[in-house]
């Protein structure tokens, strides 16, 4: 069993259930050790690009990967659907589509005590939208450390989509939303130790727009020190981690970007194991 993970840098304090300590690789306050982390089992996520395929349902591009991740064990799971502002509508989508997976939900917006929903819960699924939003709201509702717990000590499954997966990692730093409200900070729930770009988008040759492509704001973003690798999911990819192994699923690809190194292609299958030890040597 790994040792505690601690907080360091940045805010004035440490959110709720953190310590203090001295900083990662990362520089962005998140010792990571094992992956086996608490009695309750691996951790175990599945980080989703994006919710929409083009040309396809919501999740319908990789509802066979959600019912293999959830099994039959898992009779229900808890949304969070706090990404976006109409959160009623959000959740009869997300409800219509697991339910004809076989899985029942639970909106969280719609428990009168949300800490209390996190601690019951089977399994978390957070929803796409604006990411600032979400993590906004996460810290107002006191859900960082509960949900840390329930995925890194008690080992209940968590899924998330495009936002969904930008919370999951150490910060929010290269979402691609704007900051149309702001957070307390901009460290997520740190399940990985390090940051995914969703949507990835790959630069158009053809392009007259004249703004930053994608890759030169992850370049913008690694010319910081001590930051950790990006890895940018393509629309329809997504990341399986189970206990200390990370593999990419889906049917496009990713491209690792890693501070000072050139980034790389990688097709699904790949073995992304490596990124989930904090003192991995490639990152320097």
């Amino acid at each position: 069993m790994a040792g505690p993970r601690r907080w360091s840098g940045g805010d004035s304090a440490p959110p709720r259930g953190r310590r203090r300590g001295r900083k990662g690789r990362t520089g962005l306050g998140w010792e990571h050790g094992s992956a086996r982390l608490g009695m309750g089992g691996p951790r175990r996520l599945l980080l989703i690009s994006n919710s929409t395929l083009h040309g396809g349902g919501y999740l319908g591009h990789c509802q066979q990967h959600i019912q293999s991740f959830l099994g039959q064990k898992v009779k229900r799971v808890l949304f969070i659907p706090y990404a976006l502002h109409d959160r009623d509508a959000y959740a009869r989508t997300a409800r219509e589509k697991f339910e004809s997976l076989g899985y029942g939900l639970d909106s969280i917006h719609e428990s009168c005590d949300p800490v209390e929903a996190v601690r019951k819960s089977e399994a978390i699924f957070i929803g796409g939208g604006n990411t600032f939003r979400l993590l906004k709201a996460l810290y107002d509702n006191s859900l960082i450390h509960e949900i840390r717990k329930r995925v890194l000590e008690d080992g209940i499954p968590y899924m998330g989509s495009s936002a969904g997966t930008n919370v999951a990692t150490i910060s929010i730093n290269t979402t691609n939303d704007m900051p149309i409200v702001y957070p307390p900070s901009l460290k997520a729930l740190g399940l990985v130790p390090f940051n995914i770009n969703p949507h990835y988008l790959d630069p158009d040759i053809k392009r007259t727009h004249m703004g930053e492509t994608r890759e030169e704001r992850i370049r913008q973003y690694h010319e910081e020190p001590n930051t950790p690798p990006v890895l940018g999911l393509r629309e329809g990819t997504m990341l399986l981690v189970e206990g200390d192994k990370a593999t990419l699923q889906g049917v496009t690809g990713a491209r690792l970007f890693l501070r000072g190194k050139k980034p790389t292609e990688h097709e699904p299958g790949t073995d992304f194991s490596f990124l989930l030890n904090d003192s991995n040597p490639l990152n320097p």
